[in-house]
């Protein structure tokens, strides 16, 4: 059983992961194994909770008729805020479907993100964070539930298994060298592998040129103003919020997270990164590294996505990326601690100091609530991003002047994740029904995509 960097950074449209991304791709598997003409769907705990924020049933419908979150267009129908009727008919790729659709806000046991399908037959399945899906059948089989394993290369046999970072650490190598032996062993070589990471820098890049470029307010509701183009105009003449303070790879950290989580909260392409709603916090990072550092090229990014997806895999094996399982620690937590672990990478850290730098970038997001506001992926998630984007440099800075001899390890910080995670009451985890949700009483019912 392997996780492929290129699974943990896949290309989809905004603006969640495990509520957009994920349920288009359950609908795809189930009716292209099991064609229908007819299609009742029911939703399922917090795919139901803010699945209309999160902009779940529209996905779940593009997926029925063949659309794919990587490639499907940003406009196809129906269209972005487009009222979502209980019962129609689709087309797409693939034909026409009708269908039925029923939000249960009760989540299964298993899991908090379930969907099902029922047409020919019935199959259940589960969002577990990032886009990852899997059957409830499937999920049913783990030894370890709830610990977020993935089945996607069940038949791989990895020259460097690991699953804890003490593993990781034991071979005694940087965590990219180790990653990319196993990417070879799963793939084959690492052409595909590093095409795909060129891929998703590049997506990167332009997902940040056009949340820059594109004014106007978010769609739902609650009319927040996209900030990025401001932002931009007001740094690129040089002028800052606080002049004469020496932070001008604050402000543009900010504006690149910014911009990519307004496209992320518009329905734009971005890249899961590990989630969606964690999308602006990697490409932040590596954008003050191409901007603030000399020789970030092509193979640097490389660098850093791989030593990133290493810290991201011990996350999700150990833990999990979803918000609705642990909270936005598992979401911007994990983000956090994966930027940290790339930029020092790239800044020539040990694998010690590496393995630092995640640690203290995820010690520092134990018990963040996911509580958007309206089932909006906009507030407070927006602004996160960029606060956490500041974290992941100042936890690899601070790693960088250590040895790397820390007294608390990734491993222990990710097991207490989890158990943070267990302990937070539902309503903290992506239902919009308490924190900044309540306190400012927009109701989960009246939010649209």
């Amino acid at each position: 059983m392997a996780i492929s960097v290129v699974d943990l950074f896949s290309i989809g449209i905004g603006p969640s992961s495990s509520h957009t991304v994920g349920p288009m791709r359950a609908a795809l598997a189930f009716n292209s194994e099991f064609p229908s003409s007819h299609v009742d769907i029911t939703l399922h705990g917090s795919l139901a909770a803010t699945g209309k924020g999160h902009c779940t049933d529209r996905a779940v419908l593009l997926g029925l008729v063949g659309w794919e979150p990587t490639t499907v267009p940003i406009d196809a129908a129906p269209s972005p805020g487009a009222p979502i009727p209980a019962k129609g008919s689709v087309s797409g790729p693939k034909g026409t479907v009708s269908y039925s659709l029923t939000f249960d806000p009760h989540p299964l046991p298993e899991h908090p993100n379930a969907v099902t399908f029922h047409g020919t037959t019935t199959q259940t399945f589960l969002s577990v964070g990032g886009g990852f899906i899997m059957t409830l059948e499937d999920f049913r089989k783990l030894d370890d539930i709830g610990s977020g394993v993935s089945t996607i290369h069940p038949e791989a046999e990895v020259p460097c298994p690991f699953r804890k970072s003490s593993e990781l650490l034991a071979y005694g190598r940087n965590f990219a060298e180790v990653m990319k032996d196993n990417e070879r062993s799963i793939h084959g070589d690492l052409r595909t592998v590093d095409a795909h990471l060129d891929r998703v820098w590049q997506i990167m890049q332009e997902c940040v040129a056009q949340g820059i470029a594109t004014p106007g307010v978010l769609p739902g509701g609650l009319n927040v103003q996209r900030r990025a183009p401001q932002v931009h105009a007001l740094i690129s003449n040089g002028d800052t919020c606080e002049l004469g303070a020496d932070l001008d790879a604050v402000e543009w950290v900010n504006l690149y997270a910014l911009a990519v989580n307004e496209e992320n909260a518009a329905g734009g392409r971005v890249v899961t990164a590990p989630t969606n709603g964690a999308s602006g916090i990697i490409p932040a990072v590596m954008h003050y590294a191409r901007d603030f550092l000399k020789g970030f090229g092509a193979e640097q990014a490389r660098t850093f996505l791989y030593t990133a997806g290493a810290v991201g895999i011990i996350i999700k094996e150990n833990a999990s990326i979803s918000g609705a399982e642990v909270g936005c620690q598992g979401e911007v937590g994990s983000a956090s601690a994966m930027a940290a672990a790339g930029l020092c990478a790239v800044l020539g850290g040990s694998p010690q100091q590496v393995e630092n730098a995640a640690e203290i970038a995820l010690e520092h997001n134990l018990g963040l609530t996911c509580d958007p506001v309206g089932g909006l992926v906009q507030i407070p998630c927006i602004e996160r991003n960029a606060i956490a984007a500041m974290k992941s440099i100042n936890a690899a800075r601070l790693a960088r002047i250590g040895d790397g001899n820390n007294r608390v390890s990734l491993d222990d910080v990710v097991v207490t994740m989890a158990a943070t995670g267990r302990d937070m009451l539902t309503k903290y985890k992506e239902t919009s029904l308490g924190g900044l949700a309540s306190t400012l009483g927009f109701p989960v019912s009246m939010t649209e995509c």
